[in-house]
């Protein structure tokens, strides 16, 4: 497998006048995040991290010594590579894994490629967007995730039941 970056946090901004950065969170949260110490292949080295009681984090790079070089770093994502992941158990995925991948119905036909993983709350839902029609861009359309909708899925592929191939 390539051991492409997964993007964990971004700097938002500044966070007081000791280069203290800001973070929104994608992953699952600051415990996550206070797994690793070294972002984007060694640049940033994590020091020190704590919660912003607004579903974000605080954090200190060894890196950065005052607010000026913090507020160089805003939009700036943090990185980690994918082999530094947790192994997965059996029916398990990261997201990031699914991204891009392309989607066939059972039947053989090309739906398209998933653009996009999302979680309202129950389960995650995939969105896939079906390939493009004379220049314009395809339709998108969203199944769940889950053995009723998704038959099977490995590194190259995803096969989506004939029954939710249609919407």
């Amino acid at each position: 497998m390539q051991d492409k970056p997964v993007t964990l946090a971004a700097v938002t901004g500044a966070h007081g006048v000791t280069g203290e950065v800001r973070l929104k969170l994608f992953g699952e949260g600051i415990a996550q995040l206070k797994q690793y110490k070294s972002f984007n292949d060694g640049a940033l080295t994590l020091k020190k991290i704590r919660d912003d009681n607004k579903g974000g984090a605080v954090a200190r790079f060894a890196e950065v010594s005052d607010r000026n070089a913090a507020e160089k770093l805003r939009g700036t994502v943090l990185t980690i590579p994918v082999s530094a992941l947790p192994e997965l158990g059996e029916g398990e995925y990261y997201h990031a894994d699914l991204l891009g991948l392309p989607a066939h119905s059972e039947s053989g036909e090309a739906l398209g490629t998933i653009c996009a993983v999302e979680n309202y709350g129950a389960q995650d839902v995939l969105e896939i967007e079906r390939p493009s029609v004379d220049g314009k861009p395809g339709k998108k359309f969203m199944i769940p995730m889950n053995k009723a909708a998704v038959v099977e899925w490995d590194d190259t592929r995803l096969v989506v039941s004939d029954d939710f191939a249609d919407i």
